[in-house]
């Protein structure tokens, strides 16, 4: 699949068929991912997968601890694999305390932006696309934050990483709906977004 199409066609997948995926299909996804850039080659994003169905259920039972299946659990409980995202700040406090960085003092301020956040999002985006160009869905959701130690605590995550979120990847479902949800909002134009030169010289062009 050419790239363009690859792009053209992710979107956030939300129901899934009752259908298994291919043997070794988590590990290639999982090489994929691992390729995603990362501050100071700090590698500070590590990938919990979850394939059985005795790891999923217990995924959804932390999440959902009644066993309810209702609201926005109901629909991703098919998804035959979830890969859960976790950044470790201090392994790149760490990193950059190094010779070659010499921010001895390890203080996130010096940071212009949390990077094992960013990192982690473009690890993300690379499991999305992967997942589109292997002919499947996949959809970003965050686990609830009461439910985070809950998680953590079933499958023995390390107090020092910290939840970015999950990626539910299986095949949609004939129902899936274009836009995950009940409603569709539209993308705002190019202009709009996107700044030439200055930031007003974009809004004078998008009047």
């Amino acid at each position: 699949m050419e790239f363009r199409e690859v792009v053209q066609r992710r979107r956030m997948v939300r129901r899934y068929a009752d259908r298994a995926l291919p043997d070794g299909l988590a590990e290639e996804l999982a090489a994929v991912t691992l390729r995603a850039p990362s501050a100071g080659f700090t590698q500070g994003v590590s990938l919990l997968l979850l394939e059985s169905t005795a790891e999923r259920k217990q995924f959804w039972t932390a999440v959902e601890p009644a066993g309810s299946a209702t609201g926005w659990a109901r629909s991703l409980r098919t998804a035959p694999l979830l890969i859960l995202f976790w950044t470790n700040q201090t392994a790149y406090l760490d990193r950059y305390a190094e010779p070659d960085k010499g921010w001895t003092d390890r203080d996130p301020a010096r940071w212009s932006a949390p990077y094992w956040w960013v990192d982690a999002g473009m690890a993300g985006m690379l499991t999305l696309l992967a997942a589109v160009d292997q002919g499947l869905g996949a959809g970003f959701f965050g686990i609830p934050t009461d439910r985070i130690e809950a998680v953590r605590a079933a499958f023995g995550v390390p107090a020092e990483e910290s939840s970015v979120g999950v990626i539910s990847v299986g095949y949609p479902h004939a129902d899936e709906r274009p836009s995950g949800s009940p409603t569709r909002r539209g993308r705002k134009p190019a202009p709009s977004l996107v700044h030439r030169g200055s930031w007003a010289s974009a809004r004078r062009g998008d009047q």
